[in-house]
């Protein structure tokens, strides 16, 4: 299945070149007056090397398609992060190399997708929204109301986003998996 590449996400698999590649992490970029472009970080799934690949915004992309079973997160060790098959309660580990970006949105019990292909797991598909604890953060501002002004909020598991001056630590918020925005406070 083809896609164009602007719908690359981290924690894709993606045919590239005669490789399987996983999406490590992805970048819009629109340089002044010139065309948008897609910066990808790729990881050969073979070797396990690394290559940044600049793909044109109206490039496609050869999706692969994966045997996806739903898995709950549990934890994070010195093996790894560690899933579980919420119906025959199987667990599988992870490295962080195999994961990539993805780990800045894993929190306990988070329920998502593992990709299996050929019976060996090679990455996770999140959901498109994932809410996360504020740890760290300027204080905030009871007046302000929302405007274009942003300040660094540091989450629970690290990420570091922009969000509105309202934004206080010990707030959950929603942020996209996509883009690693701020979408929303959560109540």
């Amino acid at each position: 299945m083809y896609i164009p590449a602007t719908q690359l996400r981290p924690g894709m698999v993606v045919m590239h070149g005669k490789d399987l590649c996983t999406v490590f992490s992805v970048d819009h970029r629109t340089p002044g007056n010139k065309r948008g472009f897609i910066q990808a970080k790729l990881r050969n799934l073979r070797s396990g090397s690394m290559m940044d690949y600049k793909f044109r915004a109206e490039d496609s992309v050869e999706k692969v398609t994966l045997d996806e079973i739903e898995m709950e997160f549990l934890y994070q060790d010195d093996s790894g992060y560690c899933f579980m098959n919420t119906e025959n309660f199987e667990q599988v580990h992870l490295s962080r190399e195999v994961l990539g970006d993805t780990v800045d949105y894993l929190v306990s019990n988070l329920t998502l997708k593992v990709e299996f292909h050929e019976g060996k797991a090679i990455g996770i598909e999140l959901p498109q929204t994932v809410d996360l604890k504020v740890v760290e953060t300027e204080p905030g501002l009871k007046s302000a109301t929302a405007s274009s002004v942003m300040k660094q909020a540091k989450l629970e598991t690290g990420l570091v986003v922009l969000v509105p001056p309202f934004i206080s630590e010990g707030e959950s918020i929603r942020v996209d998996t996509a883009e690693g925005v701020y979408l929303e406070r959560v109540k």
